[in-house]
């Protein structure tokens, strides 16, 4: 994992993002997945950054901070049970069954969750259709 601060050429505002390897960087951004928090922008670079080399006596977490974690990591977990158990999975048609339900008035006994661009959710927006953004955390993660 590494972690670059990132800047938005357009609103000037910085921001920090992990990403799995360098090169997914690259790959992200080639593929216009990159855009600024607060105000959509696609026009965000890495800023420049100096190493921050760790040392070991700050490594360690407190107690305090790691049940903190913990605690935080269970409510998210039960957030992704309670959707999971109340709301339909439709993976990438999210956008399609979205427009279905707005436009069609199709009747659907749960919500619906699934995966959708980020183009997706901006024209989804752009319609009148609301829809949330949530973090997906799986139990076994780390």
């Amino acid at each position: 994992m590494i972690k670059y601060e990132l800047v938005c050429k357009q609103c000037n505002s910085t921001f920090d993002s992990w990403f799995a390897a360098s090169k997914e960087y690259d790959k992200l951004k080639k593929k216009k997945l990159l855009n600024c928090h607060r105000c959509g922008s696609l026009k965000v670079e890495k800023n420049l950054m100096a190493p921050k080399l760790i040392n070991k006596s700050h490594h360690n977490k407190t107690e305090k901070e790691i049940q903190k974690y913990k605690k935080i990591k269970k409510k998210m977990i039960e957030y992704t049970n309670f959707i999971k158990t109340n709301f339909e999975y439709v993976g990438e048609n999210f956008a399609y069954e979205a427009r279905l339900i707005h436009y069609k008035d199709k009747i659907k006994k749960k919500g619906i969750y699934g995966i959708a661009t980020k183009k997706d959710l901006k024209e989804l927006k752009e319609e009148g259709i609301d829809t949330e953004l949530i973090p997906y955390v799986e139990e076994n993660n780390n």
